[in-house]
């Protein structure tokens, strides 16, 4: 992936950002990444990416990468984004009225 496509598609936080906040803040948990500028804090598709790049940089990985096309990443978040819209169409499951077991 080219370090300035974007890994949080919401915020639009590139890989080059992302690796700069490794370096500069080096957080010890993957979840501080939403600090730079607010990755993984829309629909949720990055934080896996993110979560990776922070165990390879963890790792000693001096510029980490998910090895992805970034055609590929956009296609496989807007498949990510759909089946999240269709869950919420569908609703909550509905109660059958047993009790459980």
């Amino acid at each position: 992936m080219d370090p300035d496509e974007d890994v949080c598609l919401c915020f639009h936080v590139s890989l080059r950002k992302i690796r700069a906040f490794l370096r500069r803040e080096r957080p010890t948990v993957a979840s501080r990444l939403s600090e730079c500028l607010g990755a993984g804090t829309g629909c949720g598709w990055c934080v896996r990416s993110l979560t990776a790049l922070h165990g390879q940089w963890a790792s000693g990985e001096a510029e980490p990468d998910l090895g992805i096309d970034p055609q590929r990443y956009a296609e496989q978040r807007a498949a990510y984004r759909q089946a999240r819209r269709e869950a919420k169409d569908a609703g909550p499951a509905e109660c059958d009225g047993a009790a459980p077991e």
